[in-house]
C-alpha cells in the first residue's frame, strides 16, 4: 500500500509518497495553498494517480511534546480531508522536520533559490518516512 505523506504549511502544501510495499519515501511536490477547493482537488487528484491508501500528515508538536494551536488547526484541516477522501489517517510528529530537509538540501549543495522551492516536499518525505521507519521498527518487536 502507498502512503502519501503531507507536509501542511500556512502558505504551501508538501506532498510525498511513498512505495508500494511501504518503505521509502519520495517527495514529489509542493501545492501553493489558495483555498481549500484547489488545495484538496489537487491532493485527491495525487491520490488517484499514486493509488494511495492511508495519509499520514504531520503534526507540529512542541519540543517539550505538548501540542499547540497550530497542532489543533493541522488536526482540523486533516481531519476534513479524511472526511472527504476516506481514507485512514494517521498523525506523524514533524518536530525538526522542516531543518532536517534544509540540512539534506544543503548537503546536496542546492541552491537557495532551488531549496524555497521544494524544502516542503523534501520535508513531507522526512516526515513520512520517519513514520514508515518507526512503523515498520514497531511491527518487529511485536513479532519479537
Amino acid at each position: 500500500m502507498r502512503y502519501l505523506g503531507i507536509d501542511l504549511g500556512s502558505k504551501t502544501i508538501g506532498l510525498a509518497v511513498s512505495d508500494e510495499l511501504g518503505l521509502v519515501a519520495t517527495g514529489i511536490e509542493v501545492v501553493p495553498r489558495v483555498g481549500w477547493k484547489k488545495d484538496t482537488a489537487r491532493i485527491r487528484q495525487v491520490i488517484a494517480e499514486y493509488e494511495i491508501g492511508a495519509l499520514v500528515v504531520g503534526l507540529p508538536i512542541r519540543t517539550d511534546g505538548t501540542e499547540g494551536p497550530e497542532a489543533q488547526g493541522v488536526r482540523e484541516w486533516a481531519d476534513r480531508l479524511q472526511r472527504q477522501v476516506q481514507l485512514p489517517l494517521y498523525y506523524a510528529d514533524e518536530r525538526f522536520s522542516t531543518a532536517i530537509a534544509e540540512q539534506a538540501l544543503l548537503t546536496f549543495d542546492v541552491s537557495r533559490q532551488k531549496r524555497r522551492k521544494v524544502v516542503d516536499q523534501v520535508a513531507a518525505a522526512v516526515i513520512l518516512q520517519t513514520w514508515l521507519d518507526r512503523r515498520r521498527a514497531q511491527a518487529h518487536q511485536v513479532d519479537d
